[in-house]
């Protein structure tokens, strides 16, 4: 998917199950990168794109793919769009936490209770760490990304970052179609990682005004650092900063 996968399973007693349900996550991710990349000539994304596939013909997971990214885009007043300006679709921005949730659901289904999976810092945790503390997730310095600012923790919820930082302006607002660049890093946590992840890319496309939005949604937390290195922090966030007990 272009980007580091982790998954650390943490009650695994039975090594082989654990490498069996590694593994049936790992292809579920190849499986998704090959239908969803905006980068492979051969991928599904791209023949809609290029109209070579008529929306008949979309396979089951695509028609998902796009009804929950146009029930995104009408629950951030159009914030959150896979349309990009030249017309063209990338769900990257709802489908990495889409995949990720439903690649712990497998790891899940193997009968894991303990673990989270990691992919390009879009994190879905499960249950507890090896020392049966809540799995503690660290949120970088934009500007030097071997220093955390935060350390949250986290056991079942889903925690994600959009920012700038690390691959440039790729973010845009799609009301004006133009790059989101007020702020440079916007950590949302909720339920899980599909909400965090969708709610997170929208939430950046608004600027500043992000981090209220993420305020008033029910079961939401979010840190945002903006450009002039200010962070804020909606009201409950700081329930997740606290240390393991």
């Amino acid at each position: 998917m272009g980007m580091p996968i982790t998954v650390e399973i943490a009650d695994a007693a039975d090594t082989k199950g654990a490498e069996e349900a590694v593994r049936v996550a790992f292809n579920y991710f190849k499986y998704i990168d090959e239908k969803i990349s905006t980068y492979k000539n051969m991928s599904e994304i791209t023949a809609i794109n290029e109209g070579r596939l008529s929306a008949r013909d979309w396979s089951e997971d695509m028609k998902t793919i796009f009804e929950l990214a146009e029930e995104t885009k009408q629950l951030t007043d159009g914030y959150f769009d896979i349309r990009r300006p030249d017309g063209t679709y990338d769900p990257s921005g709802i489908v990495k936490g889409w995949a990720i949730r439903n690649a712990a659901d497998l790891i899940e289904k193997r009968g894991f209770k303990n673990f989270y999976v990691d992919a390009g810092g879009d994190i879905q945790t499960r249950g507890t760490n090896a020392e049966g503390k809540k799995w503690a997730v660290g949120i970088k310095n934009p500007w030097n990304e071997n220093e955390n600012v935060k350390v949250v923790y986290a056991s079942g919820e889903g925690i994600a970052t959009s920012g700038i930082y690390i691959r440039g302006a790729h973010i845009y607002n799609p009301k004006t179609g133009e790059a989101a660049d007020e702020i440079v890093s916007l950590t949302v946590i909720a339920s899980d990682i599909y909400e965090a992840d969708r709610f997170a890319t929208a939430a950046f496309a608004m600027g500043r005004a992000g981090i209220r939005f993420i305020g008033k949604l029910d079961g939401f937390e979010a840190y945002m650092i903006d450009r002039n290195k200010t962070a804020t922090m909606t009201k409950g966030f700081e329930k997740y900063a606290q240390r393991n007990r």
